[in-house]
């Protein structure tokens, strides 16, 4: 990008103006998520809120980090939905971490941060525009000049794309220095807990020898699945005593619903595609004669791929498009036809076909003056100047630009919106021969531009396409609407929706542990207002109607169960609790039955499996594939079975085992007692501080209710 360029090159401006701002195209305004006057919270942590206000100006700050890294001018709903769910993410850690930070006097001065700079290992900061050219790692001293020339700059005197530039890497930096800040705090933190933790030289050599030592063994199986499950009695005070022995288990620590919900999605009718095609017969009619301007004519059809008047490679034509492309010759028109991957009937023609460089070197000087007349005036004299042999480096210096060639290829323009001034600019580019000059009069200043260099030939293309949704009309949508409407207000009760819908012709979907940090229903855009119901309403409710998708969808949503924080009831989980009782008396009847059985007397029953399993080791499951599963207590047993000796019989995962050992050998692994221990010492940390985590969170009673508003 023109702004990692430029902060490289060391030049007296940071940030080069790419002619007055004419690829804007790839910048956009920021999604805004509520109006700024609003205050309401969005969430709680230690007893300390978090405004909606507050809470946007983080999602803001978050998000443009996101689109500058990733040189993105907008972000998706989805990506949008993505960087929401890491702020709060984010922010609920760090309040838990700098809640027992002050605890325990924990603090990062401005020095420890700029020292983290000025090491400049930290990988963070390798994702900032600051990096050497010639190393690709962080260079503070870039950083610095950078930080001198923009808190010396003057609005008054400097462009407002230069400014706006300087601005959009300055917050980035801001962010990323707070970024460091919190992650340091968080090392020192974590420290403190992995300090607490250590392993030994006992410890480590055992762990390496189960590591290394691989065992090859004989099996056989008597599997669960062998024991109807109707022949094993489970009663209800097994079950509840279970259950009370691992409730810990079956904590919740976020509310859920439980809902069901009908899903009617509008489609287009008989009459509205034939109404549809009467259009496409018409408009490739026309395609088929002479049309004045191809850019008014595709705009006004309502065609989904615009024309504009430039060459493109294949890349920017739709598929179906290319897929026909060589079958028509140059002036032909192709059409209509239906294109089921995206619903859509089509018309083309094909206007003109060249082969042409599609990466363009270019060099160019931005000219403006008090007035219009005196930007001319400027423009022409320094045009009839590098005619006449100037350096053109030398002139674009000496109106504080670099001049420095910079490469464009088609990936930088095909797919946006090229208009006006925008159109012009490129047109000028692609088309201007090499070594030759052109003054380019735009709207708001010229540019004097310069092909230096091209490559990169290939054919290009001028393809005016017609392509038309096969999209239902008003009158489908109101008859769908209405029908769904009536169906809505008869049955306003969660019980009806259920027991009615599908006799009325609707078809019902589950979806069990809703939360209200979901962002859909089913995985169905803008139903963001139906999930705000679900967590207003009780047990038992039914909603209204909501038009949601892309005004292409109708939904009812019925609330079957709310799940609160805390432990799960034990008719939520007595169904999973049964089923791990029933396999552990299905593990006692089968071991009863192989007791005392030889290998070769078990594998010669009727219902059992056998198989030869190799290179086991303690640290991964053996891989039973006769019974499609990983079995633990088979890696255990193999590590100290003896070669030649059948084990006793196993209860495992899926069945009854008995194994034999007959191969053991090593790795060709060298023992490291130091990486050994930590590598012991940083598993011990990763799961001490998943369950502290969750500790800190249950003791925080988090909120999180950014569903009301965002």
């Amino acid at each position: 990008m023109a702004a990692l360029q430029e902060i490289r090159s060391h030049g007296p401006l940071l940030i080069g103006v790419i002619a007055l701002g004419l690829f804007a195209f790839i910048a956009g305004d920021a999604w805004k998520v509520i109006a700024p006057r609003q205050s309401q919270d969005v969430g709680e942590v230690n007893g300390k809120k978090i405004s909606a206000q507050d809470f946007q100006t983080l999602f803001e700050e978050y998000s443009d980090a996101v689109k500058f890294s990733q040189g993105l001018s907008a972000l998706t709903d989805e990506q949008n939905d993505a960087v929401k769910d890491q702020v709060w993410q984010a922010y609920v850690n760090n309040q838990l971490i700098e809640g027992e930070a002050s605890k325990l006097g924990l603090t990062v001065s401005d020095e420890e941060v700029q020292d983290i700079i000025d090491q400049g290992t930290a990988p963070i900061l390798a994702n900032t525009p600051f990096l050497n050219q010639t190393t690709g790692t962080f260079d503070k001293d870039m950083l610095n000049m950078f930080l001198v020339n923009y808190s010396s700059m003057n609005a008054s005197n400097t462009s407002a794309d230069v400014m706006q530039q300087y601005q959009q890497i300055y917050r980035y930096w801001t962010f990323i220095e707070k970024t460091l800040r919190q992650n340091r705090l968080a090392e020192k933190y974590q420290a403190l807990l992995s300090n607490s933790l250590l392993s030994n030289s006992v410890e480590a050599q055992n762990s390496f020898d189960a590591r290394t030592t691989q065992t090859d063994f004989l099996m056989a199986a008597l599997p669960y699945s062998s024991v109807l499950d109707s022949s094993v009695v489970v009663t209800d005070a097994e079950i509840k005593a279970r259950y009370e022995k691992n409730k810990e288990q079956y904590r919740q620590l976020v509310e859920t619903r439980d809902i069901r919900y009908i899903d009617v999605q509008v489609e287009a009718s008989a009459e509205d595609r034939a109404a549809l095609e009467a259009e496409m017969d018409d408009y490739t009619e026309q395609l088929k004669g002479e049309v004045a301007d191809y850019t008014t004519f595709v705009r006004q059809s309502g065609s989904e791929q615009p024309f504009i008047n430039l060459y493109y490679t294949s890349k920017a034509l739709p598929s179906d498009v290319v897929a026909r492309l060589d079958s028509v010759e140059v002036g032909g028109v192709f059409g209509p036809y239906y294109n089921t991957a995206d619903n859509t009937i089509n018309s083309f023609k094909k206007l003109e076909v060249t082969n042409m460089a599609d990466s363009i070197q270019f060099r160019q000087i931005q000219v403006t003056g008090e007035t219009q007349a005196r930007t001319q005036e400027l423009a022409d004299s320094i045009f009839t100047a590098i005619k006449g042999g100037a350096q053109f480096a030398d002139i674009a210096q000496r109106y504080g630009q670099t001049g420095e060639p910079v490469w464009i290829t088609s990936a930088n323009y095909e797919g946006a919106q090229v208009d006006g001034d925008n159109l012009r600019y490129i047109e000028a580019i692609t088309t201007l021969p090499q070594n030759q000059l052109t003054n380019l009069n735009l709207s708001q200043a010229n540019v004097i531009l310069e092909v230096v260099a091209k490559k990169a030939v290939q054919p290009k293309y001028k393809v005016a396409v017609v392509k038309r949704a096969v999209e239902f009309s008003k009158d489908t949508y109101n008859k769908a609407y209405n029908n769904f409407s009536e169906f809505v207000a008869a049955n306003n009760t969660y019980e009806k929706m259920v027991a009615n819908a599908e006799d009325a012709g609707f078809r019902l979907y589950t979806q069990g542990e809703v939360q209200n940090s979901d962002h859909t229903i089913g995985s169905i855009r803008n139903t963001k207002d139906a999930l705000k119901w679900v967590f207003e309403a009780k047990a038992g409710d039914a909603s209204g109607l909501y038009e949601c998708g892309e005004n292409d969808r109708l939904m009812q949503v019925g609330v079957a169960r709310i799940n609160k924080v805390g432990y799960r009831p034990l008719a939520l989980v007595q169904d999973e609790i049964k089923r791990e009782l029933i396999r552990e008396k299905k593990g006692e009847q089968l071991l009863a039955k192989a007791a005392g059985a030889s290998l070769e007397q078990l594998k010669s029953m009727a219902e059992a499996v056998s198989d030869s399993v190799k290179r086991v080791t303690f640290s991964s499951p053996a891989y039973v594939a006769a019974l499609g599963g990983a079995e633990t207590i088979l890696s255990a047993d193999a590590l100290v079975g003896k070669q030649g000796v059948a084990s006793a019989p196993l209860k495992g995962n899926y069945g009854v085992y008995v194994l034999q050992p007959y191969a053991q050998n090593k790795t060709n692994d060298t023992y490291d007692a130091s990486a050994e221990k930590e590598m012991l010492q940083n598993n011990k940390v990763n799961i001490a501080r998943q369950q502290f985590g969750n500790d800190l969170y249950m003791k925080a009673n988090v909120k999180d209710t950014r569903y009301l508003w965002f």
